[in-house]
Parts: C-alpha cells; sequence; structure tokens
C-alpha cells in the first residue's frame, strides 16, 4: 500500500495519549505529609515508652504484653497514616486520568467538529479530485490484470489450436469452440485466496505476490481484491492501518451464521473492532465523503458474496485463516460502522 500523509490524523494521535502512563510519579506532597506525621509520631511514642513507667504487674517492661501493646501503640497510627495517604495517591491518580480522558474526548469532538466544516466547505473541483484519484488507482489495477492476462495468453493460444484429425472410428465428441479461458483453468486454490486478501507483506514477500498473481487471474476474486485495495487506501489517508487493529477473536460458528443470511444479536460479535479512534475516524469520513461512502459499501457488498460461497466448503481453520486477513479486518471495522451486523 502506498504511504499517506498521516498530518490529518493528529487529534487523534493527541487522544491516544489517554493510554500513556499518568504524570503522578515521584515523591509528592502527600507522602512528604505522611512521613513527617510518622517521624513525630515515633518520637511521641518513644518518649511516652522512655519517660513514663508502667504500672501494674501486666505492663511490665519485658513481658510479652507489655511488647505487644508497645507495638500496637507504635505500628498501629503509623499504618493508618499511610494507608490514607496510599488512599489519597490513589484518589489523585484517578483525577488525573479523568482530566486526561476529557481532554481526549474534547480534542477528538473538536476534531470531528473541524473535519465536519471542512468537508461541508470542499467544492466540487476538490470532489472531482477525488474521483480522479479513484480512476487513477482503477487504471493502474487494469494495468496489472492486463500484465497477468498477458503471461498467460500462451497457454490460451495453446489451448485454442485446432486439434489434429483422428481416425473416424474415434468415439470422442468434439468440444464446442469458444470455450471462455476462465473454465479451462483450473480454480484458485482456497490458500491462495486467502493469502491474496491478506496481500504482500513486504516487497521481497514472493510467495505473497504469487498468491495476489493467481488470485487475480479469477474474476470474481479479482474484483473483490481491487475493491480492498482501493478502501483500505482511502482508510489510510485518515492514519488508520489493519496492522495496527487488533479485533476480538470471533468463532468460526458466528462466520458462518453470517453466510448463512443472519443478522442482529447473534452475529453482532463480528464487529470486533474496539479501536475508537478508528471507528470515529471511520464514521465521520463515511458521513462526510460520499465518495469513501460509496467505494466502502461496494467494498461490503463483494466481501459478504465472497464469504457466502467461501463458507460453504471452507473448514474453520481456512475460516479462522480468513478472518485475520487485512481484508477482512477492513470488512468487521467498515460492516460496524455501516450498521451491517445490526
Amino acid at each position: 500500500m502506498p504511504e499517506e500523509d498521516h498530518t490529518g490524523a493528529k487529534p487523534a494521535a493527541a487522544a491516544l495519549g489517554l493510554y500513556g502512563k499518568t504524570g503522578t510519579g515521584g515523591i509528592t506532597l502527600i507522602e512528604i505529609t505522611a512521613l513527617i506525621l510518622t517521624l513525630i509520631w515515633l518520637a511521641l511514642t518513644g518518649l511516652a515508652v522512655f519517660m513514663f513507667e508502667p504500672r501494674g504487674s501486666f505492663a511490665q517492661p519485658g513481658s510479652a504484653l507489655h511488647l505487644i501493646v508497645v507495638l500496637i501503640a507504635i505500628l498501629m497510627p503509623v499504618a493508618m497514616i499511610w494507608a490514607v495517604a496510599t488512599a489519597a495517591r490513589s484518589f489523585r491518580m484517578m483525577q488525573a486520568d479523568n482530566q486526561r480522558l476529557q481532554a481526549a474526548v474534547d480534542t477528538l469532538r473538536q476534531a470531528y467538529i473541524a473535519q465536519n466544516q471542512s468537508h461541508s466547505a470542499v467544492s466540487d473541483t476538490s470532489l472531482a479530485k477525488k474521483l480522479d484519484e479513484i480512476i487513477t488507482l482503477q487504471r493502474k489495477t487494469d494495468t496489472i490484470l492486463a500484465t497477468l492476462q498477458s503471461l498467460r495468453a500462451p497457454k490460451a493460444r495453446a489451448l485454442s489450436r485446432p486439434a489434429p484429425p483422428r481416425p473416424e472410428d474415434d468415439n470422442q465428441v468434439d468440444l464446442p469452440l469458444g470455450t471462455p479461458a476462465e473454465e479451462i483453468s483450473a480454480p484458485l486454490e482456497r490458500q491462495d485466496f486467502i493469502r491474496a486478501l491478506n496481500f504482500p507483506e513486504t516487497a521481497e514477500d514472493k510467495a505473497g505476490f504469487a498468491a495476489l498473481r493467481r488470485a487475480l487471474s479469477d474474476r470474481p476474486t479479482a474484483q473483490l481484491i481491487r475493491a480492498a485495495q482501493d478502501i483500505l487506501t482511502l482508510i489510510s489517508q485518515d492514519g488508520v492501518y489493519m496492522d495496527d487493529l487488533r479485533p476480538d477473536s470471533i468463532r468460526c460458528e458466528i462466520w458462518r451464521r453470517f453466510a448463512e443470511g443472519e443478522r442482529g444479536q447473534s452475529v453482532a460479535a463480528l464487529g470486533g473492532v474496539r479501536d475508537r479512534t478508528s471507528l470515529a475516524l471511520t464514521a465521520a469520513r463515511m458521513r462526510s465523503d460520499p465518495v469513501f461512502r460509496d467505494v466502502a459499501h461496494h467494498f461490503l457488498r463483494l466481501f459478504d458474496q465472497m464469504f457466502t460461497k467461501f463458507a460453504e466448503t471452507a473448514s474453520d481453520a481456512e475460516i479462522s485463516e480468513l478472518a485475520n486477513t487485512r481484508t477482512a479486518r477492513a470488512f468487521m471495522l467498515l460492516g460496524r460502522v455501516a450498521g451491517t451486523f445490526d
């Protein structure tokens, strides 16, 4: 995927500071006060022990009861002082986290309002520019497909050569001419299909590129891959990347229910993306950008159709592997934003 400018995601990056460490480390006034009170109490109890003579046989110096009374008199108030200090420090940390949470929410709210205002002021020229970008991406993909088709051309020509004449007593029936190349070629293997939906990991991922080339030779799969590439490129413009998402682990049974047409609470777990920043940015883009919205719905429709056929013959392990691809993560993110699983 091409790298995009991350400057548009600065408010969201600032909001991520919510999950950082709270700046309340070190010795504070609470600890200093507790330490002073502890020293004062120890000094007072020391004076009381050494200056006042105990009376009664039960409190004679050296006796077990006397030792217990002295330890309780010394340690109990000290423990209470530090318990209060610990509670005060915890309360202060909770206040600081509360303030950071409120600041993060305010930052996201301001970014959302600013984004809506900027999109409302976009002219027809900027909209046409976005359409041109989509068309450019489409042309690049078509060029790749044309290259792959040229690689397959010698095989197609070999298949289209007329068969040599056979003896008259041959009982074999001639096949009709003009059979499409898609029907002649072997079906795409599921492992290649899954690997292609995850896209190559790096420029040196030869196995990933080989699987992608084989997947692009299958027309329905090529349509899904092009739609996935378009939506992932648009999502990355907001600084949202599928490698950064950690969706919930979903049982294969729920995926199969979705493939069978169930909707509502029984399949709501498919919207397992919990990253609030990614959800907020994608939802705002979905509402304000008609081009993004059209591309997203086109991708969701193709993925739905593909997975319905895939689940008919796929094993649970293959469904789990597919669910971990970048394309499936994009489907979970966009499906939750668009209400596909409601």
